[in-house]
């Protein structure tokens, strides 16, 4: 039986690594400028912007399409 491989950048990937990796990279400083969202911009925590994004599609679209972005520049350090 073969198994079929995902085409998706973010197949098992959990939106607390995501948010968790691209606040590693970035900081919420520049990832509040990069996305102008509240839970980046006042008292920032993942377990805020969790929250938020879990609710919020396009929100966490933006986070999303961004962590896969910025996955090749993380993958070079």
């Amino acid at each position: 039986m073969e198994t079929k491989r995902s085409n998706d950048p973010l197949h098992g990937i959990t939106l607390k690594k995501i948010v968790e990796d691209l606040v590693a990279f970035y900081g919420f400083d520049t990832l509040g400028e990069l996305i102008k969202i509240k839970c980046f911009n006042e008292n920032p925590s993942v377990k805020s912007s969790l929250t938020f994004l879990r609710k919020t599609d396009w929100a966490r679209k933006k986070v999303e399409n961004l962590y896969i972005r910025t996955l090749p520049k993380m993958q070079q350090d």
